[in-house]
């Protein structure tokens, strides 16, 4: 059985997809504004984390009514309180699709702006976007903007980590596509996919010498999900997902498991 389907239809609803579901980790940055009406969380994939989302979402509110809270909470500056007052209108602002609320490198290289119709419809069946705030949203889930981390602790309230793991676990156990998890590791503490294939990318020095890629770590996951999202190919396990990348060019090495590194080039 395909992974919630939600109430919000993607584009091209009825077209079957290949079985694969690549996981990405949100961004502290979100883009602005948007035209669609005010966040409705009964809308959202997988209603069942609706009673989960409307906690959080509760608890965000009401901690915008204090400042200084807030900035410690969500380890924010003066200088950030906007985003303070996004918390602050969660309920009535307006909202966009996830795909084009989240923003910064990996969404860059991800490029959804760029795609047909048909390729973002694939784009918004095949990717889902961690968050704290809402577990997991597919891409075409239209969301506000807002301020939340995994690693936030709001007043209150258990740990996100102690909150999303009863509920987003089984969600994800029940999804049947190839789980391909790019997350970044605090946003996959809050629910953990057994058997998923990860993502590890490493730099390569023409003496050989390697080092674990930081920077541009995000922009090179985000090329990865955007061939996953626009590829027809239907690959099934981690063999068939290493041969695709291959096949695209990438330098990808596989020790057994479901491990996958991608070695650049070092800058």
């Amino acid at each position: 059985m395909p992974w919630g389907s939600g109430s919000a239809p993607s584009v091209l609803e009825d077209v079957a997809w290949p079985p694969v579901l690549v996981l990405l980790p949100p961004s502290e940055t979100k883009a602005p504004g948007g035209d669609g009406a005010p966040l409705d969380l009964t809308a959202l994939t997988a209603p069942e984390l609706t009673g989960v989302r409307t906690e959080i979402a509760e608890a965000l509110v009401k901690l915008a009514d204090d400042v200084p809270a807030s900035r410690a909470a969500l380890g924010l500056s003066p200088k950030q309180d906007a985003e303070i007052t996004r918390n602050a209108q969660l309920w009535t602002s307006p909202t966009r699709p996830a795909l084009e609320r989240y923003t910064g490198v990996l969404y860059d290289a991800l490029d959804v702006g760029s795609m047909t119709r048909a390729q973002r419809g694939r784009a918004d069946r095949r990717l889902a976007v961690g968050s704290a705030l809402f577990g997991l949203v597919r891409g075409h889930d239209r969301i506000p903007a807002y301020r939340l981390s995994a690693g936030s602790a709001l007043p209150g309230l258990p740990s996100l980590r102690a909150l999303w793991r009863p509920v987003l676990s089984p969600v994800l156990a029940d999804v049947d596509e190839l789980v391909v998890d790019l997350r970044s590791g605090s946003y996959a503490a809050l629910a953990p996919v057994p058997g998923a294939v990860t993502v590890d990318v490493v730099s390569e020095r023409p003496d050989g010498s390697r080092s674990v890629v930081s920077h541009f770590n995000k922009a090179h996951k985000g090329r990865v999900a955007r061939l996953l999202a626009l590829t027809t190919a239907e690959p099934t396990d981690v063999v068939r997902l290493r041969s695709l990348l291959r096949r695209a060019g990438l330098h990808v090495e596989h020790d057994g498991g479901t491990a996958l590194i991608l070695v650049v080039p070092a800058s």
